[in-house]
């Protein structure tokens, strides 16, 4: 493809298949260009450098998978809910490993300004603090369960990438199981006490 074909949209999907295919940490600005057979001063002119660019995949990333999330959630409340949530959330993760860790990179203060009214995120901590609600949570306990939620989901997800689940008890099981689990909790969430804090 020649350099009249680039733009910042091809760059960012391109890279984002890179890493699901290679992994995250693979995808410089040199393999990119290698891959559309330019030189790396062609890129520079659609994003400004190699962190830009991971952001832009980590967005990407972001987006997909609340669309994913929210498709599954819709209409559904409670236990329902949580588990197509979960699902969906686990698939992404599976499907897309490369997006997916870009999408637990840190932002700067700075990305995070710049990006505060990307729909992927706004969109994310409404689905989570909607499906939370139907719970009973408010704050400051929908921000307590929300990050068990994803400490719970990126474990479980990060270890079954690795690999690290090696007894022969069947992971999909395990999984259910867990969710079960989160339910009986979220259903029985010790309500937050000032007195105690």
């Amino acid at each position: 493809m020649g350099r009249a074909g680039l733009s910042a949209a091809k760059l960012t999907e391109a890279a984002a298949e890179m890493a699901d295919d290679v992994g995250l940490d693979q995808v410089t600005v040199s393999a990119l260009a290698r891959r559309f057979g330019v030189k790396d001063a062609s890129l520079y002119s659609h994003v400004k450098n190699l962190r830009e660019l991971r952001v832009r995949i980590a967005l990407l990333g972001g987006e997909e998978m609340t669309d994913r999330i929210a498709a599954e959630v819709a209409g559904r409340a409670g236990k329902d809910a949580l588990v197509a949530f979960a699902n969906a959330y686990r698939q992404y993760a599976l499907d897309h490993p490369g997006r997916y860790a870009a999408t637990q990179m840190r932002f700067t203060p700075e990305e995070v300004a710049d990006h505060a009214d990307s729909a992927g995120m706004r969109r994310s901590v409404e689905l989570t603090y909607g499906m939370l609600r139907a719970y009973g949570l408010a704050e400051p306990d929908l921000t307590d369960a929300g990050r068990l939620l994803r400490a719970t989901f990126h474990g479980y997800i990060h270890l079954e990438l690795s690999g690290g689940f090696n007894h022969p008890r069947d992971v999909q099981d395990s999984w259910a199981r867990s969710l079960d689990a989160l339910h009986v909790l979220l259903e029985n969430w010790p309500r937050h006490d000032r007195k105690n804090r």
